[in-house]
């Protein structure tokens, strides 16, 4: 009998996980709060992998980022009133 060819959902790739822990802390009631976030790169994510998402966050409108000595990067936002 043929086995079913139902697709079996992939891990995430180390964007993809990279993206979702920083979704996280961008999403914290913290951080909704103060319009800001401080994000740091973990030793085991990939460098070119932390460039791409910080370069992706900043042509968000609203947005910016500020890099910090210790490595760490701050992210600020401003919510546009609406007319």
């Amino acid at each position: 009998m043929a086995k079913s060819s139902a697709a079996l959902p992939t891990a995430p790739d180390a964007y993809e996980r990279l993206a979702v822990r920083v979704q996280k802390i961008i999403n914290s009631t913290q951080a909704q709060k103060a319009k800001a976030a401080l994000i740091f790169r973990l030793p085991d994510e990939p460098e070119e992998q932390w460039q791409r998402l910080l370069e992706e966050i900043a042509e968000n409108d609203n947005v910016t980022l500020v890099y910090r000595d210790d490595g760490g990067v701050q992210i600020f936002w401003v919510v546009p009133k609406e007319d």
